[in-house]
């Protein structure tokens, strides 16, 4: 067993697509960890989704064994956690950073420092982790190292001579950083502490084995049939295996205090455990709990229903399954006049929601349809009472309401230059506002902005990019919540309100939306034998208007000659008929008009 002041645990942090999967692909090569006939790229991305579109998802560690040249005596154990980049899960990376002592910051060598560079390297230094600089991409034609180096000390303040210089695809300076690794990175904390501590950073569920999580020890020892409890909820239970990952699970006698590991526990539920939990044993249980634990709630909620409504039980299913690997995904069935039965959902965010839609349509093989997705909102009811709102169904009456508080976030949009003016545009076109503006270097520029959720969930990014022309990033945190004149906006087919339409808005914006809605409805639903009527109301008031006109039968065609006396007969009779047909006559909306508009983005 290896001392503890030769473990060094470290992850690697980066901005989407800098080459973090494959620099600890060649991290895994030199160790040896992977034999050479084993090794495919991005081995530590086992989803099919995770490959195809080079995005980290799930956190995964892997514990090495590495040997210094010239020092073959000294052994040093590595654990390296692989952590997901994107702003949805960066609890997971909050997590998986306070699991380390140290952490590799890649930028890559052709794009430079972009907004979640920033993000994931001040979460690094608040965690007070060493934080180890690495310009990855070194080969590329197209590298400006010096440039990088400058963005370096002016943006993070970290000294340019400390990057390290790498190539994760053909493997230069790997080395230089396996070193540098074993001289900056502290040996394990707090492993003096009293009794047994372990941090919870990720879990999973396996059909044979029950919860699997994934644990840092800090202090104590675990072995096989330990009774443990967790501290947030006082939750027992036992080890059934306790083992390292070489990537895959290798199962061990024990892990002492600065080791990475798993325990399988006879939990069987995935939502009983909590992410940043701390685990100590029953008998002699520590005194505080490691530092930074929170409750994760879903930020984003969006209705899920099955195309076929024979598929329901299938979708409830696969849900459920979703739900055992995914703590922060919740749901509830819902009923919809519209859509029929399918569930409530809520997500991290929007690319959570993304991936758990793809998930559902690949892994269960169903066809769904989603509904706009909303935020959530607290409501101050006139008689005293706040609630949640979560669906538009369910906001109450304008005049139950004293004030409705919207969720903000402080963006970090990360632009060229030349873009400021367009950038602003689309901020407050979102009803933002632009806080401060920094200037990364003569290329580049950094906005922060204070902007409602709400108005970020279907198409800024897009247009962000576009106006960017690919250049633009950003990367955002929940700010609190704020007072904001909000209505409900609904769409109201021959009368009657269409429940999967409803939206919750801002009162300047309904109008325009409701106009929208109701344009693309027109041009959707089928014609009837009588006028329909589409309309778009806030409360009591219609804010836009559309009309269906009605097929006509021409009922004086066998009329030849003769008084017009009988021809009127004839069209006043008619006319009676529509009348009539109108009053009891059902518009049924079709299931692909839903699906036409909702795939549609905020028209």
């Amino acid at each position: 067993m290896l001392k503890t002041s030769n473990i060094r645990n470290f992850c690697i942090i980066a901005h989407v697509d800098h080459g973090k999967t494959t620099l600890s692909d060649r991290i895994l090569e030199l160790t040896k960890t992977v034999e050479h006939r084993n090794m495919q790229d991005q081995l530590l991305d086992s989803m099919d989704l995770e490959r195809e579109r080079g995005i980290t998802i799930k956190s995964h560690p892997v514990s090495m064994v590495y040997t210094p040249k010239g020092n073959a005596k000294e052994e040093y154990a590595f654990n390296l956690i692989d952590t997901p980049g994107h702003v949805d899960f960066s609890y997971e990376v909050s997590r998986s950073l306070a699991a380390c002592e140290g952490a590799l910051l890649l930028i890559d060598a052709a794009q430079g420092i972009e907004a979640q560079t920033v993000a994931n390297a001040h979460l690094a230094t608040e965690q007070g982790l060493e934080v180890i600089p690495v310009i990855n991409k070194v080969d590329l034609p197209s590298a400006d190292i010096p440039a990088i180096q400058a963005q370096l000390e002016e943006v993070l303040a970290i000294p340019a001579d400390e990057a390290i210089l790498t190539s994760g695809k053909s493997g230069i300076g790997i080395t230089e950083l396996m070193d540098a690794i074993v001289q900056k990175v502290p040996s394990p904390r707090w492993v003096e502490s009293e009794g047994l501590r372990m941090l919870i950073f990720d879990c999973i569920y396996d059909t044979y084995k029950g919860v699997i999580c994934y644990v840092r020890v800090f202090s104590g020892t675990v072995k096989t049939n330990d009774s443990i409890v967790t501290m947030s909820n006082g939750m027992r239970s036992q080890t059934k295996e306790v083992g390292k990952f070489s990537p895959k699970m290798t199962a061990q006698t024990e892990l002492n205090a600065g080791d990475v590991g798993y325990i399988v526990t006879n939990i069987k539920d995935v939502s009983e455990i909590k992410l940043g939990d701390t685990i100590t044993l029953h008998s002699n249980p520590s005194k505080e709990m490691l530092p930074g634990f929170k409750e994760v709630s879903p930020m984003v909620f969006s209705g899920i229903y099955p195309i076929d409504t024979n598929d329901y039980n299938k979708l409830k299913a696969g849900m459920g399954k979703l739900r055992l690997n995914d703590a922060a995904f919740v749901y509830q069935s819902e009923n919809s006049v519209a859509l029929g039965f399918g569930f409530r959902c809520g997500f991290l965010g929007l690319l959570h929601m993304e991936i758990i839609q793809e998930r559902i349509r690949r892994e269960y093989n169903l066809d769904v349809i989603s509904t706009y997705p909303s935020v959530v909102y607290l409501v101050k009811k006139t008689d005293g009472a706040e609630i949640e709102v979560h669906n538009p169904v369910h906001l109450p009456e304008t005049s139950d309401i004293e004030y409705i508080e919207e969720p903000m976030i402080l963006a970090s949009i990360h632009i060229p230059s030349g873009s400021i003016g367009d950038t602003l545009a689309l901020v407050s076109e979102k009803r933002g506002i632009c806080e401060q503006t920094e200037t990364i270097d003569s290329q580049r520029v950094m906005l922060v902005c204070l902007i409602p959720l709400n108005e970020i969930l279907v198409d800024f990014n897009d247009r962000l990019k576009s106006i960017t022309h690919g250049y633009g990033s950003m990367d955002y945190e929940v700010s609190g919540y704020q007072q904001a004149k909000l209505c409900r906006l609904d769409i109201k087919v021959n009368n009657e309100a269409v429940d999967a339409f409803s939206s919750i808005v801002h009162v300047d914006k309904a109008e325009g939306r409701g106009r929208a809605l109701c344009k693309r409805l027109k041009e959707i639903l089928p014609r009837q034998l009588f006028k329909i009527a589409i309309q778009a109301g806030v409360g009591s008031q219609i804010v836009a208007r559309e009309t269906i006109s009605a097929f006509r039968k021409d009922v004086t065609a066998k009329c030849y000659g003769g008084d017009i006396s009988r021809k009127r007969k004839l069209l006043e009779k008619q006319k009676e008929g529509k009348k009539r047909m109108k009053n009891i006559g059902n518009v049924s909306i079709p299931q692909d008009a839903f699906i036409k508009i909702l795939k549609t983005s905020d028209s």
